[in-house]
């Protein structure tokens, strides 16, 4: 099922009017939980749609680190499936960053100190 893509520069213009998006974060695991940023407002998708915190009365844009859309569009054809309107942010957000469109800052892992001794040759 092909799904519809969103530009950057809409998704700014949609975000700023009256009824903005629902955005969902289809990053995969490591990238996700290795970066500091999301897109505002963004929920995180982990693989099962909680219908309930997706509201089904706005349009929903779902994003990921991928150049070539492929976790968001597969998490987008699903929303689609089951009712949602969805469509993949072009570009995902790599794209966005680069642009440097707004973002919120997010936790991410704290690396743990190395054992004594565990770094001598």
């Amino acid at each position: 099922m092909p799904v519809p893509r969103i530009t950057k520069e809409e998704l700014k213009q949609r975000l700023e009017s009256g009824a903005p998006p629902v955005l969902v974060d289809a990053r995969l695991k490591y990238p996700y939980e290795h970066s500091t940023v999301k897109l505002p407002g963004a929920l995180r998708y982990r693989g099962d749609v909680q219908s309930s915190s997706i509201p089904r009365d706005r349009e929903v844009v779902v994003y990921d680190s991928d150049p070539n859309e492929l976790a968001s569009s597969s998490v987008a054809a699903e929303l689609i499936r089951q009712g949602y309107r969805a469509v993949t942010l072009q570009g995902g957000i790599s794209d966005w960053l680069a642009a440097n469109l707004p973002t919120e800052t997010k936790e991410a892992p704290k690396q743990a100190p190395p054992q004594p001794g565990a770094l001598k040759g």
